[in-house]
């Protein structure tokens, strides 16, 4: 991870070098645990897709009951996410964000047990109600830790987790499934739940000792740190911003930004859960040449989406660069779709939709953050969130049901570019201008 650069925080410009330091020594505390945690979420969605590799033909499973069962994830997810962010604006994000890591860790390592359809959707049920609350979680912390000035850089940091677990997750995947298949009776896929079940729960211990649930209990900033960052962070506080639960259900910016993130999950999914078996389609085998294969084009959407993160920051211009976003996304799931059979081609395709959505996803929390603010914020990320995460319920099934009828992905992949497409257009026209105007 890059030095972050100091920001120009304009609140208190006689005391930037102090400001400097304070924002440094807090984004290495808390961004790369979190980034690594991140790392460990989604790790539990792509070692699924993994996974799909043996364990679909060990146990009978067809492709439309594999995309239903990775979508069922989604439903525990919806289900619990608003009320988990609630739990954790009330007792705080440290204890709140390590038990999320250690139940989620022992649920997905525990679906090395799966034996059939019905047990193969419950523990995916519970996997999602446990996690629930997560990323909302960590959104939420930041706009308590971050000014408005780093979010996007600090939010695209954050989000990049998802590009740096698709380039170690895929080859780590792969090579599990490879050479530790059959030890002590045990298939590589049950080995790969296991083995990346354990990390999450480790985790979880050092959260509890590394987060801080606000910046004056952070008892490694002197009391002259925390007046100088607690004056930035408060001062940037917009009036106008919705401060309740209530008032944010009633903005019709909440359901505009829920839709925009329904298409970006939905891009998103599309890569997670079906990019090896894309990839063993067009004619890869080996499991662990896969991961190597589905890796490159999580490299160049890390390397982009930091770049596109700081850029947005640095310009102030937010709408233009989601926007575009989406469309590369969508572009890059036509030609997947069209040259599904040209490893090469479906490469550059699945490379272009990766750093397209992944690079969006990261932009786009910023937006919530401009009108969204205390219980509103923790309750209004998480809603947007999980109305957008839908889009992971309806995109793995619908790909595997038309794989299974057609025989191909392709159409489905067509589905998916065009609710990308959509994507685009709302956000470069259906934006209220305040959420992506210059402050």
């Amino acid at each position: 991870m890059n030095q972050p650069a100091a920001p120009a925080l304009s609140p208190l410009t006689s005391d930037a070098s102090v400001a400097g330091h304070i924002y440094k020594r807090i984004f290495w505390r808390f961004v790369p645990l979190l980034v690594i945690c991140f790392v460990c979420a989604y790790l539990d969605r792509v070692n699924i897709s993994f996974a799909k590799l043996q364990m679909q033909s060990q146990l009978g499973l067809s492709d439309a009951v594999y995309g239903l069962g990775a979508s069922v994830f989604f439903v525990g997810y919806l289900i619990f996410e608003v009320p988990s962010n609630l739990i954790l604006h009330r007792v705080g994000a440290r204890l709140w964000i390590a038990r999320i890591m250690i139940t989620w860790g022992i649920a997905s390592a525990c679906t090395m047990f799966v034996r059939d359809e019905v047990s193969f959707y419950v523990i995916r049920f519970i996997i999602g109600a446990l996690e629930a609350g997560f990323v909302p979680g960590a959104l939420y912390f930041f706009t308590k830790w971050f000014p408005r000035e780093v979010r996007g850089r600090t939010n695209t940091l954050f989000m990049a987790s998802i590009a740096l677990c698709g380039i170690i997750g895929g080859p780590i995947s792969g090579g599990i499934m490879k050479y530790v298949h059959g030890l002590h009776g045990l298939a590589g896929w049950q080995w790969l739940f296991l083995l990346e079940g354990i990390p999450s729960i480790l985790l979880g211990l050092v959260v509890i000792f590394m987060l801080d649930d606000s910046i004056q209990s952070a008892k490694w900033l002197s009391p002259e740190e925390k007046t100088v960052w607690s004056r930035i962070v408060e001062g940037e506080k917009d009036s106008q911003a919705v401060h309740r639960f209530g008032p944010a259900l009633r903005e019709p910016a909440t359901y505009t930004l829920s839709l925009i993130y329904f298409c970006l999950a939905s891009g998103i999914y599309g890569l997670v859960f079906w990019m090896p078996q894309l990839i063993r389609t067009a004619g890869t085998q080996d499991t662990f040449v896969i991961g190597l294969i589905s890796s490159l084009p999580y490299i160049v959407a890390a390397i982009t989406m930091v770049w596109l993160g700081r850029h947005s920051d640095r310009t102030g211009e937010r709408r233009w660069h989601l926007a575009l976003c989406a469309l590369a996304g969508g572009v890059g799931y036509f030609v997947c779709g069209f040259f599904s059979q040209n490893t090469l081609v479906l490469v550059i395709g699945l490379t272009a939709a990766a750093t397209g959505i992944i690079s969006a996803i990261g932009l786009f929390w910023v937006l919530p953050q401009r009108f969204l603010s205390g219980v509103a914020a923790a309750a209004g990320i998480a809603l947007i969130n999980s109305l957008g995460q839908i889009g992971g319920i309806v995109t793995p099934y619908m790909v595997g049901k038309v794989k299974d009828t057609t025989g191909s992905a392709t159409l489905g992949l067509y589905v998916v570019a065009a609710v990308c497409v959509l994507a685009f257009v709302l956000i470069a026209w259906g934006l209220p201008k305040r959420l992506y105007e210059r402050a």
